[in-house]
């Protein structure tokens, strides 16, 4: 398979005009499709059957367990102060990252854990002061919960007081679903 590209993502996702998942399907952050160039085996799936996990008190523990860790263990910094650009996606594999690297990093962790991608949604909101951020949601039989660099404790959707943008379909991570906002995207690059 040829190597992972900007202009064979952007190709795709502009041939692509289907609704995914019972929504209209949008373009993919910036920082998704740069992170697919460096990342490609990430990026390299093909579509699947959508999964909602099984939501026991294990799973529960999982969750709080990887969320807080994460959100321990990572410091807080924009990707100008850190890259030097402004909005990057990567692993915060040296412990500094903004919004989308916690979300990274908390499904790789749980996909490691064997968790199915397909319940794991990378999701872009406005936060509570209106600024674009970036929120891991997971998919469980109980609702759509909500893993945040902004709190330790798990919310479902809708208690997070958070506007809707966009996130990843159920069933291929590199297509974008609209979840209702009308206006331009927001970037994603608020630290904390």
């Amino acid at each position: 398979m040829a190597p992972y590209s900007v202009d064979r993502h952007i190709t795709y996702i502009n041939e692509v005009r289907t609704v995914a998942n019972g929504r209209d399907q949008t373009r993919p952050p910036i920082g998704w499709i740069q992170f697919c160039v460096e990342y490609d085996p990430e990026c390299k799936t093909t579509p699947s059957t959508p999964r909602d996990v099984a939501l026991s008190a294990q799973a529960w523990k999982d969750l709080v367990r990887v969320n807080r860790w994460v959100n321990a263990n990572i410091k807080p910094m924009t990707d100008m102060e850190h890259w030097g650009v402004i909005d990057r996606w990567n692993y915060p594999d040296d412990g500094y990252g903004d919004c989308e690297d916690y979300v990274l990093l908390k499904r790789r962790m749980l996909m490691q854990a064997g968790w199915p991608r397909e319940a794991l949604l990378i999701t872009v909101v406005r936060d509570l002061h209106g600024d674009g951020h970036a929120i891991l949601t997971v998919k469980t039989d109980k609702g759509e919960f909500i893993l945040d660099n902004q709190r330790d404790e798990i919310l479902l959707w809708s208690d997070t007081g958070y506007r809707f943008v966009k996130r990843q379909s159920q069933s291929d991570p590199n297509v974008w679903v609209s979840l209702g906002e009308p206006r331009g995207t927001p970037a994603t690059a608020t630290s904390r």
